[in-house]
């Protein structure tokens, strides 16, 4: 992050949203809304004023396991490295207005609309955790039942414990670990897709790494199936096996907790075994959640008049041949916003996006091809039929008929389909050619 930063011609818009796109390829018209911090330019991330400042609120960064202060930065690695105020949580006491030496404090702030030109989108939305409704499988119940996400931030250096694994109840260290594998996912009730074997990698992963540091701890994973598809990822699973940790095959239909000790048990039935089921005692439970699309797709979808699969994701031209570019020419998708993948992926595809992008904004004019659709406006009845029909969204009902727009357009032929008053043509190819093709091929039969 700190690399784009510095990057020459990289203006970066952090604690922003899109708020409108209209216009085409290669002269797109684009408003940012930079959201209100409260802080302006001038501050330098001293930090003085998280000091003094007397209210506090949930840490989003820390999945809200630990507070933050009214005045904060995202996040240590956060770019660039300045305040913000949460006015939902401020008091306005201005202490920490006191305290900045650079007078960088600015309540009366207000957001700011920002109009910008570019030639082309890249549409890199990321995803969120798939979040269990309220006593699903305990979540949101039982305190030591938590997902993934959280597990990784109690897990990582910077995290609400510096590193050290401890149960939300009482701030032990857990001995017997249970992950649960598919939580939302590949589940005709929920989501049925898969998340591209993510949540198996992350479970192996965190098993190790918990493992490593803690190795008396007896760690289970209740799975589905394994699905390492990924250089070394097969073997990396047989290596969590030979550490020690157990795999059951099975799904979790129950869990209670013992009010007392606030352990967890689980009814468990390892389908490869003839063993029934057993209930089976555990300190700590991590949820693998599926990968969801990110919030705001709906709306972003709507600005860029993107369609998405039935999955969420955001749909691409061609599934197979060409996932990277989108229905609307200058318009291509990144990472996790076309689907589920991992790290690896989306940076393959991070890098295909910008390959796509550049090879039209390399050039000085946008070459389309002219087989278009064509309204004859005397005979258009203006039913609406090619408008709704239209993949594209290239057409639209004019008072003098139906509007095809050129650029948009890819000649499909699906409005000249529906036309019932036979009032679309597609330019360069005409009926008369497909007759005379049709008695051309009756004739030598």
């Amino acid at each position: 992050m700190l690399q784009a930063a510095r990057a020459p011609n990289m203006n970066l818009y952090t604690y922003s949203k899109v708020e409108e796109v209209s216009g085409f390829v290669g002269n797109f018209d684009v408003k940012i809304r930079k959201i209100a911090k409260y802080v302006n330019n001038d501050c330098n991330g001293c930090g003085a004023c998280f000091e003094v400042c007397p209210s506090y609120g949930y840490d989003e960064f820390n999945e809200g396991m630990n507070s933050r202060k009214a005045i904060y930065v995202s996040f240590a690695q956060a770019v660039p490295n300045k305040a913000q105020i949460d006015m939902s949580r401020c008091i306005k006491c201005g202490l920490c207005e006191k305290a900045c030496e650079v007078n960088a404090i600015d309540f009366n702030q207000e957001d700011e609309i920002v109009e910008i030109k570019v030639g082309t989108i890249i549409v890199a939305t990321g995803w969120d955790e798939y979040e269990p409704e309220t006593g699903y499988l305990g979540y949101n119940v039982y305190p030591n039942v938590i997902t993934q996400m959280k597990l990784e931030r109690l897990l990582a250096p910077n995290g609400p414990t510096i590193g050290h694994l401890t149960r939300p109840s009482d701030g032990k260290t857990p001995k017997r670990i249970l992950f649960i594998q598919c939580v939302g996912s590949r589940d005709l009730n929920k989501q049925t897709y898969c998340s591209a074997g993510v949540c198996c990698m992350i479970s192996i992963k965190n098993t190790k790494l918990i493992k490593q540091h803690y190795p008396e701890a007896d760690i289970s994973v209740a799975y589905i199936d394994i699905r390492a598809a990924g250089k070394d990822y097969e073997e990396y699973y047989t290596a969590s096996r030979k550490e020690g940790i157990k795999y059951i095959r099975t799904n979790v239909s129950k869990i209670y907790e013992d009010p007392e000790t606030h352990n967890l048990k689980v009814i468990i039935q390892n389908t490869l075994s003839n063993s029934g089921l057993k209930e089976i005692e555990f300190d700590m439970v991590v949820l693998s959640c599926a990968m969801m699309p990110a919030k705001g797709v709906e709306k972003i979808g709507r600005m860029l008049k993107l369609e998405t699969s039935q999955d969420g994701f955001f749909k691409e031209f061609h599934s197979r041949l060409n996932p990277i570019d989108t229905k609307i020419p200058g318009i291509v998708l990144a990472g996790v916003a076309q689907g589920p993948k991992s790290i690896s992926e989306s940076i393959s595809q991070g890098r295909a996006a910008a390959s796509s992008v550049t090879r039209i904004m390399g050039k000085d004019k946008y070459r389309i091809m002219l087989i278009r659709a064509t309204v004859d406006k005397e005979t258009c009845a203006k039913c609406g039929l090619c408008e709704l029909n239209c993949p594209y969204n290239a057409i639209s009902i004019k008072p003098d008929g139906a509007d095809v727009d050129e650029i948009l357009c890819r000649g499909c032929g699906s409005c000249l389909a529906n036309c019932p008053s036979e009032a679309i043509t597609l330019r360069y190819y005409r009926e008369p050619q497909y007759e005379k093709q049709i008695d051309a091929i009756l004739e030598e039969i």
